[in-house]
């Protein structure tokens, strides 16, 4: 990275971090459940934010990079595959349109992320089921577990970045994995999958590691007991939370390189796609089952991303197509949810 690379990036986590500090340190100091209402505005206010920042990457985008000059221009949409034809010398017209280009890369990134995260709610509504969690609770480990996935998202996405740099071919793994996973969650969209706390790998192995106070259901992550230390049940969900994410990202994040090789833009979509996710999920965590047809909709979408990353040197699809696709597959198969609800159809 340069400077003003670390600049931009160091000022977005700095902003990040301190809006989630403001969400627990001043609006949700004490454990409680929350209410429908507080969820609605907090997922307008990260989708807000979230529209916000793709303005200013349409109109500043250029800036992540320290762009000055149609020879830099032309050496970042080169270095990152931007679809962008750089016959132009023309400083001004081929810096709109990678400007524009990059605000289409974000939000097509951001509707990725955001749709797999709704699926994704399915399976912590299970670890916290399964735990026997409070709802009261919900929220602070959600918190701690977007702070993890920040750390964890970076390293994740940087490092893939700079191996796509080197080896181009692992884009043709990536889309083999999307289709194979898009596959797989089409064949086990109907089974209802239980988790078994007791065989769970990460309980096992913080077992093994920490000593557990399974007795404790307060807030505490840490306790003392006859000065030893012992971890709570809710670090032990926290941290099956952040093995799940990690799992999640293996096909998130090769999906919104499909879109854009610029690990910025990959990082800034999926971050402000998983934080909306933690206020979405007090939203709809009542009515996420109504959506049928969206596991459906999302094996659709990671096959059709998939072949897109297969076929990128014989037919590059434009940024704009690749929206509109997103947006189709969503649209499609949440209408259909709603059409056809499960009481009228059986299940597909």
């Amino acid at each position: 990275m340069h400077l003003q690379e670390i600049l931009i990036f160091g000022g977005f986590l700095v902003f990040i971090i301190a809006m989630l500090f403001i969400d627990i340190g001043v609006f949700n100091k004490e454990a409680k459940e929350v209410r429908f209402k507080s969820a609605l505005y907090w997922t307008m206010c990260w989708v807000s934010l979230s529209m916000i920042f793709w303005g200013l990457i349409y109109l500043f985008g250029d800036r992540i990079h320290g762009i000055e000059n149609i020879g830099m221009l032309k050496e970042t949409i080169a270095k990152y595959n931007h679809p962008i034809q750089t016959n132009s010398e023309d400083f001004q017209y081929l810096l709109g349109k990678y400007r524009q280009n990059l605000g289409l890369e974000y939000i097509t990134g951001y509707l990725i992320e955001y749709a797999l995260s709704i699926d994704n709610i399915f399976v912590i509504l299970m670890i916290f089921y399964s735990f026997g969690l409070e709802k009261k609770y919900y929220h602070r480990v959600l918190f701690w577990g977007i702070l993890g996935a920040i750390i964890m998202r970076f390293l994740f996405i940087f490092v893939s970045s700079a191996l796509i740099q080197q080896f181009t071919w692992i884009l043709y793994l990536f889309g083999l994995l999307l289709i194979f996973t898009g596959i797989k969650m089409f064949l086990d969209r109907n089974k209802n999958d239980k988790i078994d706390i007791a065989n769970h790998r990460i309980v096992k192995i913080a077992s093994r590691i920490f000593r557990v106070d399974k007795e404790y259901k307060g807030p505490n992550f840490f306790l003392k007991k006859n000065g030893k230390v012992f971890i709570s049940t809710l670090f032990v969900v926290l941290l099956v939370i952040e093995f799940t994410d990690v799992i999640f990202a293996v096909d998130s994040v090769p999906a919104i390189f499909s879109i854009t090789h610029d690990p910025f833009i990959v990082y800034f979509s999926n971050i402000f796609a998983i934080i909306g996710l933690r206020s979405l999920f007090f939203l709809i965590q009542n009515i996420v089952e109504k959506f049928r047809f969206l596991k459906i909709g999302l094996s659709v979408l990671l096959v059709f991303i998939g072949i897109k990353m297969l076929i990128h040197d014989i037919y590059k699809i434009e940024t704009m197509s690749s929206l509109l696709g997103v947006l189709t597959i969503l649209a499609v198969s949440i209408i259909a949810s709603l059409i056809f609800p499960k009481n009228k159809l059986p299940n597909y």
